[in-house]
C-alpha cells in the first residue's frame, strides 16, 4: 500500500473525532473556567472602582456646592450680625454692602433686602421695585422665622424666574427680623451643571419633596417618578453618598449616585448610563470575548491538525502491522517450503543411491561375463548414463538440503570460489531464455576460509536473487566476483539495475523491510545475510546510487595464521 493514501474507513474517522473532541475539551474548559474566573473579578474590581470615583466625585462637589451655600450664608450672617437694624434700613448703606458682596464674589446675590417680623420688606437694595414688598404670606418667609438661618427651595416668587433666599434672623429694637438675599439662580445652575462625566453623566438637585432645585436637563425629564424613589431611597443614607442601580427602582439602564447636602433638605444626584460607566468593561469584555474565540479556533485547528497527523501515524502503523504480519505468514510458508523440500530431498535420496548402486552391481556383472553380445557395449552406456544422473541426482539434493539448512552449519575451511559456483549453479536456472547475463569472474590464488559452507551459499544465494530481482524487468548483467584485500576475502555482487534510492539506505538490512510487491519478498534476505557476517566477524557493505546499479561488498575474514601484514604496521612494529 501506498504511504501517501488517506485513511477513510468508518473505524478512522470516528476516532479522529474522538481524539478531536478530547483535545477541545481538554484544552477549552480549562481556557473557559479560567476566562471566566478572570472576567468575573475584573467585572467585580472594575465596577468596584467606577462606584468608587462617581462616589467620590459626587461628595467631591456636594462639598463644592456646600462650601458655596455656607459662604454665602456666612456672608449675610456677618452683614446681619455686623451692623444694628438702623444701618441696615438705610437702603444707601445697604446698596453698598450689596456693591461690597458683588465685588467680592462677582454676581451670586442679585439683591439684599431686611423684612421685619410682619413680613414688610422695609429696606431693598436691587435691580427690582421690592421696597415696602409684603411677604408675610410667602412660605419661605414663615420657615425662615421659625430658624436662625435659612436657605429656600427655588421658586418663581415675585419676579417670575427661578431664585432661592438666603437669610438670616436677627433681634434688635425688641423684635425678630430677617436679612435676607437673592442667589444668582443660574451662577448656581452652573456650578451644578459642571459635574459631566463620560457621554452621559450630568448631576441635579431635587428637594425632599422630589422637585428641582436646578434646571434639569431634557433626558431628566421623563424619569421625574424614579427621582422622587430616588431621593426616598437617598434620605435613607443619612446623608452618605449611595450608588444605586435604575433596576432598584425600575428605571432604564442608569447608574445614580446620591448625597444630601447640609444645611438644607437638598440631595445632589448624579445619573449615568450604565453602559457609558462602563465602557472600558464592555470593551474589555469585547476583547476578551475576541481572543477566547480566537483561542477555541486555534485550539480546535490544532486538534484537528494533531489528530489527522496521529490518525495518518496510527493508520500507517496498522498498514506496517498488517504487511509485518503477512511477511511472517510468508516466512512461515517459506520455513515449510524448506521443510518440505528437505524432506522430499532425502525421500528421492534413497531411491536415488539405491538405483547408483544396482547400475553398478549391473556393470561389475557384465564386465564378469565373458559372453560377447551385440547389445552389451549398449548396456554399459545405459549404465554408466544411470549412474551420470544419480549422480547428478544426489548433488541436486544435496544443495536442496544445504539451502535448507538441514546440515550442520559448522564451520571449516572452505574455497569461496567453489561455494559462489554452486550458488550460481543454483540461481542459474532463472536466467536460462531471459534477459539477464549471470557470469563470474573468479580470483586463481583465493586462500581458503573457515566458514560454514551452507551459510555462506545462503548469503550468496540471497544477494544473487535480489540482482536478478532488480535486472529482470528491463533485463541486464550480473557479475560475481572474488578477491582478497588484505586480511579478507571479498566476494562482489554487482548489478546495472536501477540502483537503490538514497531513503531507502538506511533500512536495508532491517527485518521485514522490502520494496518488493506484497507476495514477492519478506524482507529477510538481506537481514540474515547481515547477521551471518557479523556473526563470523566479517562484513557486509553496499555503494549504490539512483540509476547507476547495485554493488554488495561481502568481506570474510582470513584464519589467523593466514593473515597478511600491511607493510605500513611492519615499519610501525620496528621503530617501536
Amino acid at each position: 500500500m501506498s504511504n501517501d493514501a488517506r485513511p477513510n474507513s468508518s473505524y478512522y474517522k470516528l476516532l479522529n473525532r474522538k481524539i478531536v473532541l478530547i483535545i477541545v475539551a481538554v484544552s477549552v474548559i480549562p481556557l473557559i473556567l479560567i476566562t471566566a474566573t478572570i472576567s468575573y473579578y475584573f467585572q467585580a474590581s472594575y465596577t468596584g472602582k467606577v462606584s468608587e470615583h462617581l462616589k467620590i466625585l459626587v461628595r467631591k462637589h456636594r462639598q463644592n456646592i456646600d462650601s458655596f451655600l455656607v459662604e454665602r450664608l456666612r456672608d449675610i450672617s456677618d452683614l446681619a450680625y455686623s451692623y444694628p437694624v438702623d444701618r441696615l434700613s438705610d437702603e444707601i448703606f445697604l446698596r453698598e454692602r450689596l456693591g461690597f458682596l458683588q465685588r467680592q464674589h462677582g454676581p451670586d446675590f442679585v439683591d439684599i433686602g431686611l423684612v421685619d417680623e410682619n413680613g414688610i420688606q422695609v429696606s431693598y437694595a436691587g435691580p427690582f421695585a421690592f421696597s415696602k414688598v409684603n411677604y408675610s404670606d410667602a412660605p419661605w418667609f414663615k420657615q425662615a422665622m421659625q430658624k436662625e438661618e435659612y436657605i429656600s427651595d427655588v421658586f418663581p416668587g415675585l419676579r417670575g424666574a427661578p431664585h432661592f433666599i438666603i437669610a438670616v434672623k436677627k433681634r434688635d429694637l425688641n423684635q425678630n427680623w430677617l436679612l435676607r438675599a437673592t442667589v444668582d439662580f443660574e451662577k448656581f445652575n452652573q456650578l451644578v451643571e459642571g459635574i459631566r462625566v463620560g457621554e452621559t453623566g450630568f448631576a441635579f438637585i431635587m428637594n425632599s419633596k422630589g422637585e428641582f432645585q436646578t434646571r434639569p436637563r431634557p433626558e431628566a425629564l421623563p424619569f421625574r417618578d424614579y427621582y422622587k424613589k430616588l431621593v426616598t431611597e437617598s434620605h435613607r443614607l443619612d446623608e452618605q453618598t449611595g450608588i444605586i442601580k435604575s433596576t432598584s427602582f425600575g428605571a432604564p439602564d442608569f447608574l445614580y449616585v446620591s448625597a444630601a447636602l447640609g444645611y438644607t433638605d437638598w440631595i445632589l444626584v448624579f445619573q449615568q448610563s450604565e453602559s457609558d460607566a462602563h465602557s472600558a468593561l464592555y470593551s474589555a469584555r469585547r476583547i476578551t470575548l475576541l481572543i477566547f474565540l480566537l483561542g477555541v479556533f486555534s485550539i480546535i485547528a490544532v486538534a484537528i491538525i494533531l489528530s489527522r497527523g496521529l490518525i495518518k501515524r496510527i493508520w500507517e502503523a496498522d498498514q506496517q502491522k498488517e504487511l509485518m504480519n503477512e511477511k511472517v505468514i510468508e516466512a512461515g510458508k517459506l520455513a515449510s517450503v524448506g521443510e518440505l523440500a528437505a524432506g522430499i530431498a532425502h525421500e528421492i535420496n534413497n531411491p536415488v543411491a539405491v538405483m547408483v548402486e544396482e547400475a553398478g552391481w549391473m556393470q561389475d556383472l557384465l564386465d564378469e561375463d565373458e559372453t560377447e553380445s551385440e547389445n552389451k557395449e549398449e548396456f554399459r552406456r545405459s549404465l554408466n548414463q544411470i549412474k551420470l544422473q544419480g549422480a547428478r541426482c544426489k548433488q541436486i539434493t544435496h544443495k536442496l538440503l544445504s539451502f535448507a539448512r538441514k546440515t550442520d552449519p559448522i564451520p571449516k575451511k572452505v574455497d569461496l570460489n567453489d561455494v559462489v559456483n554452486e550458488a550460481v549453479a543454483l540461481c542459474g536456472q532463472r536466467t536460462r531464455g531471459g534477459a539477464v547475463k549471470l557470469e563470474t569472474v573468479l580470483s586463481d590464488d583465493l586462500p581458503t576460509v573457515r566458514v560454514s559452507p551452507t551459510e555462506a551459499q545462503q548469503v550468496f544465494i540471497n544477494l544473487i536473487n535480489n540482482a536478478i530481482d532488480a535486472v529482470e524487468p528491463k533485463g541486464g548483467s550480473i557479475q560475481v566476483k572474488t578477491r582478497q584485500e588484505g586480511n579478507y576475502v571479498v566476494v562482489d555482487v554487482e548489478d546495472d539495475g536501477p540502483g537503490i534510492p538514497a531513503y531507502v539506505l538506511p533500512r536495508i538490512f532491517d527485518p521485514f523491510f522490502t520494496t518488493k510487491q506484497v507476495g514477492k519478498g519478506t524482507g529477510l534476505g538481506l537481514s540474515i545475510c547481515y547477521g551471518i557476517m557479523k556473526k563470523i566477524d566479517g562484513d557486509i557493505t553496499i555503494n549504490t546510487a539512483e540509476g547507476s546499479g547495485t554493488q554488495f561488498h561481502v568481506k570474510f575474514p582470513l584464519p589467523k595464521g593466514k593473515k597478511k601484514v600491511d607493510p605500513k604496521d611492519e615499519e610501525v612494529n620496528k621503530v617501536g
